[in-house]
């Protein structure tokens, strides 16, 4: 591919692979295009992975930040050591949650709460991975978080091991913490046996791209076709319409004076094209981060 691409690609990652490792083929295919990912997902876990491409990383802490969308499976009577099914079998217990309980405890856990997450994961603890000092067998003690959970519901119990959920949530929850709490909740232990995310923010799983897609229109221009502008992940802040003049100034990190008065966070366009993302503060606009289009 010759030309710069920028924007988001939506991918729908397989399982058993890592989120840079999916990152990784889809840069390659690309042709080494600079590229990050939008929230990470477990190996365990499919669907929706958003990836900015060229200057939409500049973007990638808007998408981050985006209300996310789960449905997932629990199962019952098995604790394991990565809280999902990666992990090794830690523990068992027989008792087993009906449906009548399981959907009387959810309510405990919508709202902001206070969540553990798993010893397995990316968090930093003075300078190394939470991840990698659980496999030296020096698994710190990790702080709780408040997360918000706006929606949980139970869509089905096919058989009394498992137990299928949907949820809606803000950034840095858990889903492998939520299982292990909500097993603990209900008497008995479990994890995480299947785990798909359908949305983050404006990304939907229907515009989802499978991975070996990606790999058969490698290097080719079909393959920049299905990025979605950079703008997709600003649609719920104001945009700015500046001149010509004002657009070349902005691109120079230089300030202009705009009408609006109160502090907002601002998409700054020109030409139908995005110039900037600003912060507007006493009738003064300043580029925050400016795009190279």
């Amino acid at each position: 591919m010759a030309e710069a691409v920028h924007g988001w690609l939506v991918l729908d990652k397989p399982p058993g692979l890592t989120s840079a490792a999916a990152l990784g083929v889809v840069k390659r295919a690309l042709g080494g295009a600079k590229a990050g990912h939008a929230g990470t997902l477990d190996p365990l876990a499919t669907g929706v992975l958003p990836l900015a491409i060229g200057e939409a990383t500049k973007l990638v802490r808007f998408a981050v930040a985006g209300r996310k969308t789960y449905a997932f499976t629990i199962r019952w009577g098995e604790q394991r050591t990565t809280d999902d099914a990666e992990g090794a079998v830690a523990a068992t217990c027989p008792a087993r949650p009906d449906g009548a309980a399981i959907a009387a405890a959810l309510p405990e856990f919508v709202g902001t709460l206070l969540q553990q997450p798993p010893i397995y994961s990316a968090i930093k603890v003075e300078g190394h991975r939470a991840y990698a000092l659980a496999r030296r067998a020096a698994a710190p003690e990790l702080a709780r978080r408040a997360v918000t959970i706006e929606r949980l519901a139970l869509l089905l119990v096919p058989d009394p091991d498992h137990a299928r959920f949907e949820m809606v949530c803000g950034s840095g929850v858990y889903v492998r913490a939520l299982a292990r709490d909500l097993a603990a909740r209900l008497g008995t232990l479990g994890h995480v046996a299947a785990l798909r995310r359908t949305r983050v923010g404006p990304f939907t799983i229907a515009q989802a791209i499978p991975l070996d897609k990606v790999v058969a229109l490698r290097h080719s221009p079909a393959l920049a076709n299905c990025l979605l502008p950079l703008e997709t992940v600003l649609a719920d802040i104001p945009a700015l319409s500046l001149s010509d003049d004002e657009a070349r100034r902005m691109r120079l990190g230089q300030s202009i004076a705009v009408a609006h008065a109160a502090d907002a966070t601002v998409c700054a366009m020109a030409g139908g094209k995005p110039v900037a993302v600003a912060h507007v503060a006493g009738g003064v606009a300043r580029p925050e981060r400016v795009f190279n289009l």
